[in-house]
C-alpha cells in the first residue's frame, strides 16, 4: 500500500470522540496506548511551538501572549506556558469543568518540553530556513494537537477555557475561539509579543490540518453507560465543526 493510500484510508476512518467525565476516561480501554500518545503528542506540541518562536516569524495567538508576558516578568517561555496553564484551570472553577489527566498533563508537558527544544535548537538564520521553521512548526502542531484529542484524555486547559465558555453562554466554538484569540494576540502584541506572518498563517492552516489527521489518530475506546454527566468539551467542539488542539 503506498503512502498516498495509507493517509486515504487514515482520513477516512471514522471513530467517534465520546463525551467520557474525568473518571470515564480512565476506564474507556486502551490506557497504555492512549497514554503514550497523549505524552508524545504533548511533546511533539511543546517542541514544535519552540520552531515557531526560533522562526522568528510570529507566534500562535497564545503563544504571542505568553512571549509578552516574559518581556516583563522573569520567567523563560516554558516556565509562563506553564504558570500560565494553571491560572486558566481557576477560570474552570466558575465554569463547572472537571480537569481529565490530559488537563494536567497538558499544563504540565507542553512548557518543559518548549524549552528542551529552545535549549538544542538555535535561531535560524536566513529567511528560508526561518520559512521552513514555521513550516514545520504549524503543521507539526496540528499534527500533535490531533494526537492530543485523539487520546481522549481530556482538553488542554486553553482549550477547556473555550469549551466551557461555550456551553455556559451557548455561543459557538467559532465566535468563541475568535474572541479569545483576538483578546490575547491584542494584549500579548501590547505586552511586545512577535505578532507576524507567522500568527496569521497559524490561525488560517491549524484547524484543517487537526481535522485532516484527527480521524487516523483518534483512539477507539469503550462508550461508558449513560449517567447524566457533562459532555467532554472537545465533543462539543468537533460537533461544532472547530477542532480544537492541545494547549
Amino acid at each position: 500500500m503506498s503512502p498516498i493510500q495509507v493517509l486515504r484510508r487514515g482520513v477516512s476512518r471514522r471513530v467517534e470522540l465520546v463525551p467520557m467525565n474525568p473518571i470515564e476516561q480512565l476506564r474507556a480501554g486502551r490506557l497504555p496506548r492512549r497514554l503514550a500518545q497523549l505524552l508524545v503528542g504533548l511533546v511533539l506540541f511543546g517542541a514544535t511551538m519552540a520552531l515557531m518562536l526560533r522562526a522568528g516569524l510570529g507566534l500562535e495567538p497564545w503563544g504571542v501572549f505568553t512571549y509578552g508576558l516574559i518581556q516583563h516578568v522573569p520567567m523563560t517561555y516554558g516556565q509562563m506556558v506553564v504558570a500560565s496553564s494553571f491560572v486558566i484551570l481557576l477560570l474552570w472553577i466558575p465554569l463547572r469543568q472537571w480537569p481529565g489527566l490530559g488537563t494536567i498533563a497538558n499544563a504540565l508537558v507542553i512548557g518543559v518540553a518548549t524549552d528542551l527544544t529552545l535549549a538544542v535548537v538555535p535561531d535560524a538564520e536566513g529567511l528560508g530556513w526561518r520559512v521552513v521553521l514555521m513550516l514545520v512548526g504549524i503543521v507539526g502542531n496540528g499534527v500533535a494537537g490531533a494526537m492530543y484529542i485523539g487520546s481522549q484524555l481530556g482538553p488542554g486547559p486553553r482549550d477547556g477555557l473555550m469549551t466551557g465558555l461555550h456551553r455556559r453562554t451557548g455561543r459557538s466554538i467559532r465566535l468563541v475561539r475568535t474572541s479569545i484569540e483576538v483578546t490575547v494576540v491584542a494584549v500579548g502584541w501590547l505586552l511586545g509579543g512577535i505578532v507576524g506572518v507567522g500568527t496569521v498563517l497559524y490561525a488560517l492552516l491549524i484547524g484543517p490540518v487537526v481535522q485532516l489527521f484527527l480521524p487516523m489518530l483518534t483512539v477507539r475506546v469503550e462508550r461508558p453507560v449513560p449517567s447524566g454527566d457533562t459532555p467532554e468539551p472537545s465533543v462539543e467542539a468537533a460537533r461544532d465543526g472547530e477542532p480544537v488542539h492541545g494547549g
